[in-house]
């Protein structure tokens, strides 16, 4: 597939509104269809594009002109048939492979047969998703690290029926969003989380057994190992429960990556991190 000068990715927000991705396409000049059936929680990720854009003006890495015209191009849906002209959708819902493959079989059946429909799935199996559908070879693993406007990074993971096509589309798409790209295989977790993830595992079972205070499990790695933030903290931001449900996913085919048994208690006590106001 060429990718024609109209391109127009159209993008289905994460509920976190740190997480722009439509925000990153629309600055690039690109239109993009925002979809939620909460008409609360679309008009919350309207919103707070629009007050991100003003931040990026008064930090004088957007004009005004610029930022109201990025605004312009983004306009707000309640539901998936407002995709039935979409050359690129990006689901970007919770980790839930069911509600996945439902929003995949319907969006098979409402976006035209040439759409690229990409997942911005975390964890779970691209192939898996791509099944639901009628079109698997068009079907791609977009994650874009969080915070989107901020991170540099799209991990893209081809299904075992993704085309080359596909994969080169997306591939571009990601750079013209001015994105680093990394490939990874279908696998649970892909790259990133089979990595990070343990170590937010480990984190929490030093916190269960008593090795350290959450305090020093965080300083410790933050200055013994040069990261921004800490295991713990970095939980809080991601969201327990989206780690939580990656382990899970990783889980099914490695006992190494079984939660700990605190982790998951803080999930069952609804103290998912910054969202809830409540974590470690």
């Amino acid at each position: 597939m060429s990718l024609p000068p109209s391109f127009q990715p159209k993008t289905k927000p994460k509920k976190n509104p740190n997480q722009s991705t439509p925000q990153v396409a629309s600055t690039k000049g690109l239109s993009v269809t925002l979809v939620d059936p909460d008409p609360r929680a679309l008009q919350r990720g309207l919103t707070n594009i629009g007050r991100s854009l003003d931040r990026l003006v008064k930090r004088e890495a957007l004009s005004r002109g610029e930022a109201d015209a990025a605004l312009e191009r983004v306009r707000g849906a309640a539901s998936l048939e407002a995709l039935s002209e979409a050359e690129l959708v990006v689901e970007a819902v919770s980790e839930d492979e069911r509600l996945k493959k439902s929003i995949f079989a319907t969006l098979d059946r409402v976006a035209p047969p040439a759409a690229i429909l990409a997942s911005n799935t975390s964890s779970i199996s691209i192939t898996r998703i791509a099944a639901a559908t009628q079109r698997p070879g068009n079907v791609v693993g977009m994650h874009f690290m969080n915070p989107v406007p901020l991170m540099p990074l799209v991990e893209l993971v081809r299904g075992i029926a993704t085309t080359d096509e596909t994969f080169s589309t997306a591939t571009r798409l990601a750079e013209l969003l001015g994105k680093t790209v990394t490939h990874s295989a279908d696998r649970p977790g892909f790259t990133v989380n089979r990595i990070l993830m343990p170590s937010i595992n480990e984190a929490f079972f030093c916190l269960m057994e008593g090795v350290a205070s959450a305090e020093d499990i965080d300083r410790g790695m933050k200055l013994g190992t040069n990261q921004p933030l800490g295991p713990l903290a970095l939980a809080d931001f991601i969201g327990l429960d989206t780690c939580l449900s990656i382990l899970k996913v990783m889980a099914e085919t490695d006992p190494r990556f079984i939660p700990c048994v605190l982790l998951q208690q803080y999930v069952d006590a609804g103290w998912t991190g910054k969202k809830a106001f409540r974590g470690v």
